[in-house]
């Protein structure tokens, strides 16, 4: 039977949050409709009857659904419907997934499906603020077992000030990005992007959004007190305790001599006959649950590594707490690509490579929010050779789109606005080895790249991250985690920036939240650790931009046309854009402000299209001398085209120092001559001299004097002065 309709309640920054249920998809195990401002969206948790087997993971699914009818749009897809989620709808789905994955029960297996469906987009309101905090309700008043809830909120710097949930006015003048999710007690996730925010201002819109965020919480356990179902039971997947016991004990000190190294490739094969030892002992004592034994063993690396770590302070590698793994930049590894370079981080490598292109090259967006082209481009690409795996390549997944994501969010601030550099910009990180924090390792080597290729960044951008192991309420943070300390620690905390401040954060934990204390720590160490890359590692290897282009990279000029004269650039049917193009062997991208953008391979190409662009678009000046080509021949004289679409007449008499009795006896069509543009005649038409061009260009001295000229008729005049001759 259906479940009552109820409506709840609240205020969230100055707006209302209005959250209804027993309305709509009640055949999830929960479900609301979250309504905030005028965002609306439908939030459902579904979990499936019984567990599914031969896993060892909990399977969770997260997804943002992107509605384009949500603002009022067509796709624009052939068959003008959604399809693949967009960049930003996955991004999206990690935001909500990170903060709620760890709070469901590690040994469960029942599948469980999370969607979020954009219905109505208000501009004020975030959608994906909105839909966390359904998400959140949707799994508390659910039977599915849970120890929320969450609650999230964006904050912004705004003239100085820390602003919850800014809105679109706000967020475009705002310094920073951050989004924050809490429990009542701890914060869960921490997804930030800032214009080189100092370190006291991150952590204070952190901890304001974790106190709204309190608040929040509260209002959602008053609606699953209200309203919220029993949990169910759900049979563990966890190995017998008396099981992992005895293979612990029998193979600890094995894993330990395993485990003590710096090169993953040896503790790999170290690892190899302790696995084989436990099988031979172990398979005949617990046949009905062989595939438990391999959890035992993971278990038992996961002890051995905390509790180095939390009771002597050891790492698998022998660095102390604070120490960073070997360190390599390079540049220029690639020939013909416009700026390449590499960082090495221990065992942990990667390659970026920058492409320059045009404005035209900018990434056309098709979502919800009023971004509409993205000339800043980043791609993060992990090939299963960089981890020693033979998985077959496919496309991108959630997690290469999202470690892009948080590069290009590093990267962003520091690159130069297109009136600076006119330049569409892509640069592709490769992972050629992983060993941990490969994320911030595509950040040091895209800098490096980037100045390398000449792109005028405002300041060089290092990223590390720290990591986490707690106990109670004991913790050890250490900087620069490799695979290992990830795996089986508790935090991975991704800190991006500049000498000045931070650019991007990214935090990932595997317990119910963090402390202040923590974050603070974690903020600190990152903060001395990118600088002494930045100074010791990067800056040696590139100190800044570099002056010039590479010889292989587009020559970009652009300029600015009135935008009641684009026609005239252009063309009817695109023939004379088509023609410049053609003429300069280049490309030219036209904005509606009248921006105009030219690339070529060769600059004196682009110039000559922006001299072409600008002859059109404006009158030219008298006295100025251009190169233009004869197009038809009168008896009065030649008509000369110094632009496409842009042609004058050089009557006879300006043609020469000398005189000339017939014109085609001096010139043919398709002739280059140079002409100087005269003052224009009475109906405003282009007058040009051939005659003055020579005399100041050249020299030369004018054998004559010409005689004025009766004014300029059309052809369309002398027919009919013919015709009355004609009469009479």
């Amino acid at each position: 039977m259906f479940e009552e309709f109820r409506k709840f309640e609240t205020t969230l920054a100055g707006r209302p949050l209005v959250v209804e249920t027993g309305k709509m998809a009640q055949l999830a195990n929960g479900s609301c409709l979250i309504r905030y401002g005028e965002t609306e969206i439908l939030c459902t948790a579904t979990m499936s009857a019984s567990p599914r087997e031969g896993i060892d993971f909990f399977p969770l699914s997260v997804d943002f659904e992107e509605k384009l009818y949500s603002v009022g749009k067509i796709p624009g897809s052939f068959q003008r419907r959604e399809g693949k989620a967009s960049e930003k709808a996955v991004l999206c789905s990690r935001v909500i997934d990170r903060p709620i994955r760890p709070l469901f029960p590690k040994d469960m297996r029942n599948d469980v499906s999370v969607v979020a469906t954009v219905m109505s987009v208000d501009p004020d309101c975030l959608p994906e603020i909105t839909a966390m905090i359904g998400v959140s309700i949707a799994l508390s008043i659910s039977d599915i077992p849970w120890d929320g809830p969450i609650a999230g909120v964006s904050v912004g710097l705004v003239d100085g000030q820390i602003v919850i949930n800014p809105n679109a006015e706000e967020r475009e003048k705002s310094e920073m990005a951050v989004t924050v999710a809490s429990t009542a007690d701890l914060i869960a996730m921490i997804e930030a992007g800032a214009k080189e925010v100092d370190d006291e201002t991150m952590i204070n819109g952190i901890l304001a959004a974790h106190e709204e965020n309190k608040k929040l919480v509260a209002f959602i356990q008053d609606i699953a007190d209200q309203i919220g179902k029993t949990k169910i039971d759900f049979p563990s997947n966890d190995p017998d305790p008396a099981m992992f016991e005895a293979i612990k004990d029998f193979a600890i000190e094995d894993i330990k001599a395993a485990l003590d190294t710096d090169d993953k490739r040896i503790r790999d094969e170290r690892l190899k006959p302790v696995y084989a030892a436990v099988h031979e002992k172990f398979d005949e004592i617990y046949p009905e649950t062989i595939e438990k034994i391999d959890d035992c063993l993971y278990k038992t690396q996961k002890y051995v590594v905390r509790r180095w770590l939390l009771d002597e302070g050891k790492r698998v590698d022998g660095r102390g707490l604070d120490d960073i793994r070997p360190l390599n930049a390079q540049i220029d590894l690639l020939s013909r690509v416009h700026g390449s370079g590499m960082f090495t981080r221990g065992q942990t490598q990667v390659m970026s490579v920058v492409t320059l292109g045009s404005s035209g090259d900018a990434q056309m967006l098709d979502g919800i929010d009023n971004e509409d082209t993205k000339r800043y481009i980043h791609h993060y690409n992990f090939p299963s050779y960089s981890v020693g795996e033979t998985k077959p390549m496919r496309g991108p997944g959630r997690r290469e789109i999202g470690h892009g994501a948080l590069a290009e969010r590093a990267l962003l601030p520091v690159i130069p606005s297109i009136d600076e550099f006119p330049y569409t910009i892509r640069v592709v990180s490769e992972v050629l080895s992983s060993n941990g924090s490969t994320s911030q390792g595509s950040v040091c080597g895209s800098t490096l790249a980037l100045m390398a290729a000449g792109v005028p960044i405002k300041a060089p951008v290092a990223g590390i991250s720290c990591g986490l192991v707690t106990e109670g309420d004991r913790f050890i943070t250490m900087v620069d985690i490799q695979g290992l300390e990830d795996f089986f620690g508790d935090m991975d905390f991704k800190v991006a920036g500049t000498h000045k401040g931070i650019t991007a954060i990214q935090m990932d934990i595997k317990i119910h939240g963090l402390t202040p204390e923590i974050i603070r720590e974690a903020i600190a160490k990152t903060h001395k650790a990118r600088v002494y890359i930045l100074d010791e590692i990067m800056l040696p290897v590139i100190a800044e931009p570099r002056p010039e282009l590479s010889k292989w990279a587009p020559k970009m000029l652009n300029t600015r046309i009135d935008p009641e004269k684009i026609g005239d650039v252009i063309g009817k049917q695109g023939k004379v854009i088509q023609r410049i193009c053609a003429e300069c062997n280049c490309k030219v991208d036209v904005e509606d402000d009248g921006s105009v953008f030219v690339s070529s391979t060769d600059l004196e190409d682009a110039k000559k299209a922006i001299f072409m662009i600008e002859t059109i678009a404006n009158d030219p000046e008298v006295g100025a001398i251009y190169t233009g080509k004869v197009t038809r021949l009168m008896s009065f004289g030649a008509f000369v085209e110094i632009a496409p679409g842009k042609e004058g007449l050089v009557h006879i008499s300006q043609w020469d120092v000398k005189r000339v009795e017939k014109i085609e006896d001096v010139v043919v069509v398709g002739d280059e001559v140079i002409v100087k543009v005269l003052p224009k005649d009475d109906q405003g038409r282009l007058n040009l001299s051939r005659r003055d061009a020579l005399v100041e260009k050249l020299g030369l001295t004018p054998e004559y004097t010409p005689e004025p000229r009766a004014p300029r008729r059309d052809r369309r005049d002398g027919g009919r002065d013919r015709r009355r001759r004609n009469d009479r």
